[in-house]
């Protein structure tokens, strides 16, 4: 059996934290680099995110809504 101490699972906890920032650095330094040369602008950024967002939203609705109907 897998059983964790509270000392491991504070240093998974410290990693993912770690690799979450790094992660949000990176995607940002790329957004502003784009943002800078020109290659998209911040208002198409925005349109296109709460474009993805609504999308990702139907498709929970959706998925939920089907769970509901097939109990």
């Amino acid at each position: 059996m897998f059983s964790l101490n509270l000392i491991d699972i504070g240093g998974h906890l410290s990693d993912m934290k770690d690799v979450d920032y790094r992660n949000t650095l990176a995607i940002s330094t790329l957004l502003e680099l784009l943002i800078e040369k020109d290659i998209i602008s911040q208002e198409e950024f925005a349109h296109k995110a709460a474009l993805l967002e609504s999308e990702t939203m139907a498709e929970i609705i959706k998925k939920r809504r089907s769970a509901l109907k097939n109990r």
